[in-house]
């Protein structure tokens, strides 16, 4: 038998085989892009966590910090965000004169908003790449099984086969099924990745909303 390239094998494949490694080849291009977006902006959030912490227990007066804040034109997301909602309600609220309890639930209830909106951006996309990691397998066994039916099909009116008659169409399903975990390990291992680093930065925003509730606590009870 003549040597084939992988090439060839894929050209000459079946069209269920064919569309079956294109879908394969298409999620794991999608899956990359999106790993490679995802992971820039869990490091941004990384950076911009530990920049603002570093600049709210400096000393600072929360009130420079929120109109520092406020004059930015970019958008405030992660720490900042939950800081600047939390700190403009407990304002608001104090310049209503409510009761001082209720000023500071009010504020524990804006950071809560703001932090289950930086939550869901932090998580956009993951179930893709969970979906694709657990599924791209099984789609590519599709193909080989497939690949493998046809060619034992085309032996149905051959009275002696050979390997060399089976080998080809054989090979060229297989290459489903590499593509198939091709598509599914870098995902499962950057989604694994993702969620261990979300699941800190979530304990980081938790932590500093249950540490400003405590400082807007004890504001709301000094003198205004």
């Amino acid at each position: 038998m003549n040597d084939v390239s992988i090439f060839q094998l894929i050209i000459s494949a079946s069209l269920p085989v064919q569309l079956v490694m294109l879908i394969l080849l298409g999620a794991s291009i999608f899956s990359w892009a999106l790993m490679y977006v995802k992971w820039g902006y869990i490091r941004q959030s990384q950076a911009e966590a530990k920049n603002f912490e570093g600049r709210f227990w400096s000393g600072i007066n929360l009130s420079d910090l929120f109109a520092q804040l406020s004059v930015r034109q970019e958008r405030r997301f992660g720490l900042e965000a939950i800081f600047e909602n939390g700190f403009r309600e407990f304002a608001r609220s104090r310049k209503a004169d409510l009761d001082n309890s209720e000023v500071v639930r009010s504020a524990h209830r804006a950071m809560k908003v703001s932090m289950s909106r930086e939550i869901e951006l932090l998580e956009t996309n993951l179930p893709f790449l969970a979906t694709v990691g657990s599924v791209s397998p099984y789609v590519g066994l599709f193909g080989t099984v497939w690949g493998i039916m046809e060619s034992f099909r085309a032996l149905a009116g051959v009275q002696q086969a050979t390997l060399a008659m089976v080998a080809p169409g054989i090979s060229e399903a297989l290459i489903a099924t590499a593509m198939g975990l091709f598509a599914a390990i870098p995902a499962v291992v950057a989604y694994n990745k993702f969620t261990s680093e979300i699941d800190a930065m979530i304990i980081r925003y938790e932590n500093f909303l249950e540490e400003f509730t405590g400082i807007l606590q004890r504001q709301a009870h000094s003198p205004r």
